[in-house]
């Protein structure tokens, strides 16, 4: 088995990894993930087939994240996951001081075994609808924003926002911004971030009139304690599973102040 750098030419395989796990992502992202990080995206491949997949994201030298994680079905429980995300440590760890990533309940002991610890919950709801692709609306997020965002994630993430403002339904109130981009299974929105804790509804409420009649997943943060389920919950939405947030190096705490993460893959 070889461990080597994803390319571009390898979206196709490894969006067939994504479909069996059932995930959400769209070759658009897979794209955004190499455009951000060509040097820190890794595949495994054996016998010419590409059998397994990890993504980096750095921002700045304080934080990266770790997705894509996935190793396809008749593989799995031979150590390629861990070969995977050893590759992508020695990759990160001469960039930046804390990792993170957003792990299954299936995932969550490989990341135990190489030093990950649990940090917080994030829990994905979905409401349902027709499918449809909405039209993006590209335009900017102003310096204020941004540098908002930069206060409550704890780091700088604002190159990987502007790639997605490209393909992305934007609102903003003096309270904050919430961006939503399309799926393969329904339109994401996230990340929602706010000044206040109790200011998100108005973004929210924008973003879900816009992106109707399509089915919707929001991955709401848990630190914020329980409006974000309530508020959810109120506009037709229903729990459907658990993420682990975990973390390796010193901590850097996900805010209340962030109602919705900006995705598994890039937090």
């Amino acid at each position: 088995m070889e461990i080597r750098l994803l390319r571009e030419s390898d979206i196709a395989a490894a969006m067939g990894l994504k479909r069996a796990a059932g995930w959400n992502q769209t070759e658009a992202d897979w794209r955004t993930l190499l455009q951000h990080e060509p040097n820190g995206c890794f595949t495994a491949v054996l016998d010419d087939q590409l059998v397994g997949t990890t993504t980096t994201t750095c921002y700045g030298s304080e934080l990266a994240w770790i997705g894509m994680v996935l190793v396809r079905r008749d593989q799995r429980r031979k150590g390629i996951a861990t070969k995977l995300l050893e590759t992508a440590l020695k990759y990160l760890d001469a960039k930046v001081s804390t990792v993170k990533l957003d792990a299954t309940a299936d995932g969550k002991h490989v990341y135990e075994r190489i030093g990950f610890e649990v940090e917080s919950l994030i829990e994905r709801w979905s409401r349902s609808g027709e499918h449809v692709r909405f039209k993006a609306e590209p335009q900017t997020i102003d310096d204020q924003m941004l540098q908002l965002d930069r206060e409550v994630f704890g780091a700088d993430r604002s190159r990987l926002l502007k790639m997605l403002l490209a393909s992305s339904l934007v609102r903003t109130t003096r309270a904050g911004y919430a961006l939503a981009r399309s799926g393969s299974d329904a339109a994401y929105v996230g990340p929602v971030v706010t000044r206040e804790q109790s200011a998100p509804v108005e973004l929210l409420d924008q973003l879900l009139e816009a992106l109707h009649p399509s089915p919707v997943y929001v991955d709401v943060n848990r630190n914020r304690g329980d409006d974000g389920p309530r508020l959810l919950s109120e506009r037709g939405f229903a729990k459907q599973r658990n993420l682990i947030r975990m973390k390796r190096g010193p901590a850097i705490p996900t805010s209340p102040l962030i109602f919705a993460i900006a995705g598994p893959e890039v937090g």
